[in-house]
């Protein structure tokens, strides 16, 4: 029962606020919010304590290292999601409070099975167990028109993602006679052409999820119009669970044929940083350079997987958690400011210096981080995956990824500037509620902290990755 503590509690929390909200209806909205944060914020600690390791269901489901590590980011950021999203009346303390929050608690069970799947079928589940929450949650604020459209394009490009992944997984099990990933992999080493056509499928049906070039195409829409506190959660957790499918399919025990994938995975990597890096630089609306920046960023994890490694995929992991405090607090300075200004374009955040000064740094000191400026979270994220892609001997791509961070910087600097030196349009501060204040504060203290003190952070990494080889 250990082994599975975590997803019992998550299906238990679910249940609790499900009754919950069928007993209160509307009128218990913040209440829902409010318990779903309690029950997460329990269940991170307990993720802390939890030292049971070992498989279940006679190897389907395995609970190590790295199920452990991923399952505590997908748990912190879906916390900070609903912390942030408290005061939204179209989410917690409306009359749909209870589909917010359910659907929401849905989507990270799939990520935490996801995680601990070594097996085809669970694997697939698990997979839209945690989709197709997320489509719905995307088109939630129903009463805008471009709500709906980038839902549905969400949803489309979903659903082929999925198309992609069932097929590759046929033709895997096909092969193979088993649908265990042990299996799978010692069947890597024949070469078979529809094994690797259906390694393939699954790893394109991955890269929608994680939003990797050419995949990435629902990306913009979505999250320029989605709930912004719900487009932060969808910018992480659900990355973090598309990389789980690819260290399990892809790396796990796999070993020399594994060669085949990591550079596939190099040449992913190069396309998005780039294309993500460039499409970022024209866009004035805050959301959608952060989507694009989203996207590049998803290239520089890319190259922990090209590294081929125990350091590149522990890298992979530290940058995990630099991008969930960098990304989560960028959006949640985001979500402050449209809630004053009734949107999310750039010209918003002019003069916000003057106007709150204490949010204009906690944006400068999360667009640092994401630009890899020394000495905050962000720049140790990138120094190390670019190092351990450098041990790989991929210098040619940490050349093309140290030249496009530094592209990086002029569309994260010129947010900066629009803050710190551009006159504010009206002077009247910026109000911040209780709840975005305290995710603020949460993840400014995260991105400086570990950017002076990475140490104990890496060395969790580095534990998470090593049985993977």
């Amino acid at each position: 029962m250990m082994l599975l503590a975590l997803e019992l509690g998550v299906g238990a929390l679910t249940l609790i606020v499900f009754v919950l909200g069928l007993a209160g209806g509307a009128r218990r909205g913040r209440e829902i919010g409010l318990v779903t944060a309690v029950g997460l914020a329990g269940l991170y600690g307990l993720s802390l304590a939890i030292d049971a390791r070992g498989p279940l269901f006679d190897g389907a489901f395995i609970v190590d290292g790295l199920a452990v590590f991923l399952k505590q980011v997908f748990l912190l950021a879906t916390l900070l999601a609903v912390v942030g999203g408290l005061g939204r009346p179209d989410s917690v303390e409306g009359r749909r409070a209870l589909e917010y929050h359910v659907l929401m608690l849905t989507a990270l069970l799939g990520m935490m099975v996801l995680a601990s799947a070594r097996e085809l079928v669970l694997l697939f589940v698990a997979f839209e167990l945690m989709s197709i929450p997320l489509y719905i949650l995307a088109g939630f604020v129903k009463k805008d028109a471009r709500v709906v459209e980038a839902s549905l394009k969400f949803f489309l490009v979903g659903s082929l993602s999925t198309a992609f992944l069932a097929y590759g997984l046929s033709f895997v099990y096909g092969v193979t006679g088993s649908t265990r990933l042990d299996a799978v992999a010692r069947a890597m080493a024949a070469g078979d052409p529809l094994l690797v056509l259906g390694l393939f499928l699954i790893l394109a049906g991955v890269g929608f999820k994680i939003a990797a070039f050419p995949f990435h195409m629902w990306v913009p829409d979505t999250y320029e119009a989605a709930a912004t506190p719900f487009v932060a959660w969808l910018s992480v957790a659900p990355k973090a669970a598309g990389f789980a499918v690819v260290l399990r399919v892809f790396i796990e025990h796999v070993g020399p044929p594994a060669g085949l994938w990591a550079g596939a995975a190099a040449l992913l990597g190069a396309l998005t940083i780039v294309a993500g890096n460039l499409m970022a630089i024209p866009q004035t609306d805050a959301k959608r350079l952060l989507a694009y920046s989203g996207i590049a960023h998803i290239g520089y994890m890319l190259l922990g997987v090209a590294a081929l490694s125990p350091e590149g995929v522990a890298m992979l992991l530290f940058y995990l958690v630099a991008y969930l405090f960098s990304n989560i607090g960028a959006f949640m300075v985001v979500e402050a400011v449209a809630r004053a200004e009734g949107s999310s374009a750039l010209r918003t955040f002019r003069g916000l210096a003057q106007r709150s000064p204490v949010l204009a740094l906690a944006m400068l000191l999360f667009l640092l981080s994401l630009g890899g400026i020394p000495f905050v979270v962000g720049f140790w994220a990138k120094l190390y995956i670019l190092w351990a892609a450098a041990q790989a001997g991929l210098y040619g791509l940490v050349l093309l990824a140290a030249v496009l961070t530094v592209v990086a910087l002029f569309y994260y600097l010129l947010v900066a500037k629009q803050m710190y030196i551009d006159p504010p349009a009206r002077p009247t501060p910026v109000p911040v509620s209780s709840a975005l204040t305290l995710v603020l504060l949460v993840t400014a203290l995260a991105v400086v902290l570990l950017g002076l003190y990475p140490g104990p952070l890496v060395d969790a990494a580095m534990r998470a990755a090593a049985p993977l080889f």
